[in-house]
């Protein structure tokens, strides 16, 4: 029974925890290959651009994109406002969470919504830059 004990413990320590956490790009701003300004500079990302958070070190973030390609930011560069970026060829955003709800507006692959909150069933709260609020399914955006 001790040796179980021992053997679930270790497994639980040992296993990651499942969290993910997205954040949003504040500012266009370099990508670096290393947590460094004197990294290779990978390319410049737009504002508003959703990255999931890999690793923090030090005023640095090691960050994925949608596309996921990994590389670095500096940490003042991230803002707590969340986005999410369009997946889908065409995402259909709803008046409310349910395939039969009257469709708000269409949002075209890579547009940026901002995260409103999540919704039952696989939905999400969102919002269109000009002010248009609806439902999306999650399977149609990326950075939730």
């Amino acid at each position: 029974m001790k040796r179980l004990t021992g053997l679930l413990l270790l497994t639980a320590v040992a296993t990651p925890l499942l969290a993910v956490e997205y954040r949003s790009v504040d500012t266009p701003t370099v990508l670096y290959d290393a947590p460094s300004q004197k990294g290779n500079k990978v390319f410049v990302i737009r504002r508003g651009t959703p990255v999931e958070v890999v690793v923090v070190l030090e005023g640095w973030v090691k960050v994925r994109d949608a596309d996921g390609g990994l590389s670095w930011i500096e940490s003042k560069f991230l803002g707590k406002k969340r986005t999410l970026i369009v997946t889908a060829s065409r995402a259909q955003i709803r008046q409310s969470a349910d395939e039969a709800a009257a469709v708000v507006f269409e949002a075209e692959k890579s547009v940026a919504l901002d995260f409103i909150d999540h919704a039952p069933g696989g939905w999400l709260k969102v919002r269109h830059r000009d002010g248009q609020s609806g439902f999306v399914r999650l399977n149609q955006v990326w950075g939730a």
